[in-house]
């Protein structure tokens, strides 16, 4: 089965599906008061031991990416699983095409997600993945809260 594809201007909190399949439920929402231009989309839905995901990604950003901090925290049936922050650009030597992009400037970007390094077990998961334009973590550009339900264990 293959992912959703979304073009979303969305008003916040409400819940948009990625993916549903046998094996796996997910969806976000946004986890501030901004709606934004944003399109997600997963490919392949449900099928949890593949070893690659494709992963595309359209997003209008609010602000200059000059410098992005990523910061991802996922709980595992209510319990905290990983706190992961990572500098994606830093104004120096960028790697990824998302840095240098400015306020209003469409980004679309497509990348692989190596899957099979991680079992997931069957159980709820929610992951909150936060950008920021500063070091210090106080100006805030996206933020989405995914739930993942893995349905089947065995993965």
């Amino acid at each position: 089965m293959f992912g959703l594809f979304f073009f979303i201007l969305i008003t916040p909190g409400v819940s948009e599906f990625i993916c549903k399949s046998s094996e796996l439920d997910m969806s976000y929402t946004f986890c501030d008061s901004t709606a934004y231009a944003f399109m997600f989309n997963l490919t392949p839905c449900g099928i949890m031991n593949k070893s690659v995901w494709k992963l595309h990604l359209t997003w209008i950003p609010r602000s200059d990416i000059t410098f992005l901090k990523v910061v991802f925290n996922i709980w595992y049936d209510g319990a905290k699983a990983l706190h992961w922050k990572e500098v994606i650009c830093s104004g120096a030597d960028d790697k990824y095409s998302v840095c240098g992009r400015l306020k209003g400037e469409t980004i679309a970007t497509a990348f692989d997600i190596k899957g099979a390094r991680t079992k997931f077990p069957k159980g709820n998961y929610k992951i909150i993945l936060q950008g920021f334009s500063d070091d210090a973590e106080n100006n805030i550009v996206i933020c989405l809260n995914f739930t993942m339900i893995v349905k089947q264990d065995g993965f």
